[in-house]
């Protein structure tokens, strides 16, 4: 009809805008990352910068919805459907998980951060650098391997910390709270970054069927 113009037009740069949201998606993963390395670094102030934590977690929520949003209202799509989905909730998950991290250090009433934790959140930070970075080539797919590589041995570290940690935990700990805590807290850094080891899954998908 009369106004299908501006709609097609609308429906013409689909490439160029998912590209952008993942990018900024990506780079509220890494930031949400930093500010949690900043938080147990600088152990001081808890609840305000969990507070800012769970602010970046409110901007990647809504360019979820933005993402899934516009997935349903475009025709062509840069790659599969259902991978920019996965990759939009795999990001999700991801900055979901930071922000239940640091929102469990105010809850918890932690008093100082341990080594073990720190060493934790570093692999963290490492892991969503290599997302941003290899969200950053999707317009190319060049290096996302790569990083994904990156993303799998980070995992694989991060799975040794926590159950060398875990195991220390059980035999050193004498209050039975702050073995809850630690558990709890080395559980999920560690399920953070299984959760970025599934984000790189869905970007080497990504590359193999694109290629």
């Amino acid at each position: 009809g009369i106004h299908s113009p501006p709609d097609m037009l609308r429906l013409l740069p689909v490439e160029v805008r998912f590209f952008d949201l993942f990018e900024t998606q990506a780079a509220k993963v890494h930031e949400a990352a930093l500010a949690l390395k900043e938080m147990v670094h600088h152990y001081e102030h808890v609840d305000e910068k969990a507070r800012l934590i769970k602010e970046l977690e409110s901007d990647g929520d809504r360019i979820t919805h933005d993402i899934i949003d516009k997935l349903n209202r475009t025709f062509i799509t840069p790659f599969d459907r259902e991978d920019i989905h996965a990759l939009a909730s795999g990001l999700d998950d991801v900055l979901d998980q930071i922000e239940g991290v640091s929102s469990r250090f105010a809850l918890f009433h932690v008093q100082s951060v341990t080594p073990e934790a720190i060493e934790l959140v570093s692999v963290v930070e490492r892991s969503c650098e290599a997302i941003h970075e290899a969200v950053s080539h999707l317009r190319n797919l060049k290096k996302i391997k790569e990083y994904c590589v990156r993303i799998n041995d980070l995992e694989n570290e991060a799975d040794f910390i926590s159950r060398n940690t875990t195991a220390q935990l059980f035999e050193e700990a004498t209050d039975f709270r702050e073995l809850i805590k630690w558990k709890e807290l080395y559980g999920r850094l560690e399920a953070t970054t299984d959760d970025c080891e599934d984000v790189a899954n869905i970007l080497e998908g990504i590359v193999v069927k694109n290629n």
